[in-house]
């Protein structure tokens, strides 16, 4: 089996649309294919509507998290399967989520425009379609305008990666493990190590999440170099965590392809079995 943990789509920042996205999954050949769209669950009738005959569906999501516990706060992601989307708690904490993203990145487009870059955040509310705006989506704007030419480029500190970048707000990562848990959902930390995009949680901090009640962690991730992978392995053997693999697929915002990371059967078959707030499409 192929299975591919952390995929999204045009719900958030990736290029493909939810129906667009399962049929790739099947062309790729993967067998389980999880929708974890930032901060929102709107992806996912779509995506079961969609999901072609042999193709399992995981409904997820990729929530964003903060550690307040350092010298500064460290941003990291967590992924949560299989919740229950109607849970009041964490339904409202994700739509103030998103209602942040989108106060942030309109606040962005007016930081470039004080610049003379013409972007408007009625073509940027356009492109991404009604779904949660991102950084990607200024991005493609600047893409458009032939400013840069890759959403990578565009993350550079010159332009979105400090220039022209605001703050938005997150959930306290401990917050979000509880709401995650209370809804039947099952949380794996995201990409824990990937220290290319910036400051990582001390291995403490993972401890104390697995003693609130962290099920795994996502180790194989093309951001993780083969030490921190292996870094990652041990940790999560240590703490008797399960270890996912994952493209982290965004379509064509990046090179990464479907099923460039697999999850292994065994560790799919526990997730599915300790979740409780929704089911698997099959």
């Amino acid at each position: 089996m192929r299975i591919d943990l952390h995929c999204h789509s045009t719900a958030s920042d990736g290029t493909s649309s939810p129906a667009e996205l399962v049929a790739e999954a099947a062309a790729a050949g993967l067998d389980v294919m999880a929708l974890t769209d930032h901060d929102t669950t709107s992806g996912w009738p779509a995506a079961i509507a969609a999901r072609p005959p042999g193709l399992t569906l995981v409904p997820g999501a990729e929530l964003s998290c903060r550690w307040h516990g350092g010298p500064w706060p460290i941003s990291l992601h967590l992924l949560a399967y299989l919740f229950d989307p109607t849970d009041v708690a964490l339904a409202g904490q994700l739509a103030r989520i998103r209602a942040s993203r989108e106060t942030r990145a309109e606040r962005m487009v007016h930081l470039m425009r004080a610049d003379g870059i013409d972007v408007t955040w009625a073509e940027v509310l356009e492109h991404a379609g009604g779904g949660t705006v991102g950084r990607p989506h200024l991005a493609q704007a600047l893409m458009r305008r032939g400013l840069v030419d890759t959403v990578s480029e565009a993350f550079l500190p010159e332009w979105l990666g400090h220039r022209y970048r605001v703050g938005k707000e997150d959930l306290d990562v401990f917050v979000a493990l509880r709401l995650v848990i209370e809804a039947g959902g099952v949380p794996v930390f995201a990409h824990p190590r990937a220290s290319a995009r910036g400051p990582v949680v001390p291995d403490e901090v993972i401890e104390e999440m697995a003693f609130e009640g962290l099920f795994g962690v996502e180790a194989d991730h093309t951001d993780h170099t083969p030490a921190e992978r292996a870094h990652v392995r041990a940790l999560a053997d240590r703490l008797g965590l399960v270890v996912t693999g994952s493209s982290d697929y965004h379509g064509t915002n990046k090179t990464v392809r479907l099923g460039a990371r697999t999850t292994a059967p065994a560790v799919f078959d526990q997730i599915v079995e300790a979740a409780t707030g929704s089911d698997v499409i099959a």
